[in-house]
């Protein structure tokens, strides 16, 4: 026995199924409702901010609570703006070809990794 030796465990998905089809399968499934959800969440607290505002003209304090969900609202849509964008950026400058994530396409090059013959260094 070699101590030295990396040992390296391997996730498997279902008989016949490559790990392609199950990162895209989790980004279909989750991730991507997930997103849309939570650009729909910042949307509706914008939505709402504008309308406590505007309904609540003569009330001070309502108005000052519509503008802070108006904030919220907007932040949340910038972050996951900006979340996408550094993504497509980083994307486009190590030249990865192979992730789309506005299509949720995942190709991944198959891994099959050499092992030194044991003893031998």
């Amino acid at each position: 026995m070699n101590l030295f030796l990396i040992n390296i465990a391997y996730a498997s998905t279902q008989p016949g199924e490559s790990i392609d089809t199950f990162i895209h399968k989790v980004d279909t499934y989750i991730v991507n409702p997930l997103i849309m959800l939570m650009f729909a969440i910042a949307l509706v607290v914008f939505l709402f901010g504008i309308f406590q505002f505007i309904s609540n003209a003569e009330n001070e304090e309502k108005k000052t609570e519509g503008k802070k969900h108006m904030i919220w609202g907007i932040i949340g849509l910038a972050i996951m703006l900006g979340v996408w964008t550094i993504l497509g950026i980083i994307l486009n400058t190590l030249g990865i070809n192979n992730i789309v994530p506005e299509k949720g396409q995942v190709q991944l090059s198959e891994y099959s990794p050499s092992y030194p013959a044991v003893g031998t260094q």
